[in-house]
């Protein structure tokens, strides 16, 4: 196996399709998700066309595996955003070696924190479909993973729980967003 990290924007227009498919497949169970070429294809091409944007697909050869986005929002801080292995290749290194490599990025640019959401839209946390308010904290603090929610993968990657955005896609759809800091204090 030969692991390359490439920039979209060296990417030729197949293989941003191949992207878009990817994403699409990554997360069909995700009602929120990107459901069709269009959408997909609009996604992807995003991350060519924005400068607040970009993206690194890992190969395997000359064959796109998946890919991470990240969304600049600060001198200081990126969104992680969206992180998409192709089914057939999830659980065999390469959503790590994805966010390792976006960590490396981070670095680079001086970057502290990179951040993410990831949205409990399909029941895959004790917390899906409840209502956490008033004691929003304390219903985070019971958090745990039902059906294969992505939180322990963050998690196992270095990332922490810090804080949820109830009902973001409508009543008991919450999302959980979690950081991690890649550059220490000075």
């Amino acid at each position: 196996m030969t692991v390359r990290m490439r920039d979209f924007d060296d990417l030729s227009e197949a293989e941003r399709r191949e992207a878009a498919r990817i994403l699409m497949a990554a997360l069909a169970h995700v009602p929120s998700a990107w459901h069709d070429d269009v959408s997909a294809t609009a996604e992807v091409n995003t991350f060519v066309t924005n400068p607040k944007r970009f993206a690194l697909g890992a190969f395997d050869g000359d064959e796109l595996r998946g890919w991470v986005g990240a969304i600049r929002h600060s001198e200081f801080t990126w969104e992680l955003h969206p992180l998409a292995v192709d089914p057939p290749y999830q659980r065999q290194g390469w959503g790590t070696r994805l966010v390792r490599a976006l960590e490396h990025e981070a670095r680079a640019a001086g970057v502290a924190t990179i951040w993410l959401g990831t949205d409990d839209d399909f029941g895959g946390t004790n917390i899906f479909g409840r209502d956490l308010y008033p004691d929003v904290l304390g219903a985070l603090a019971r958090l745990a993973e039902t059906q294969g929610h992505p939180f322990r993968f963050y998690e196992r990657v270095g990332f922490s729980v810090v804080g949820v955005l109830p009902d973001a896609n409508g009543f008991g759809k919450h999302d959980i967003l979690m950081a991690k800091r890649v550059v220490g204090p000075s």
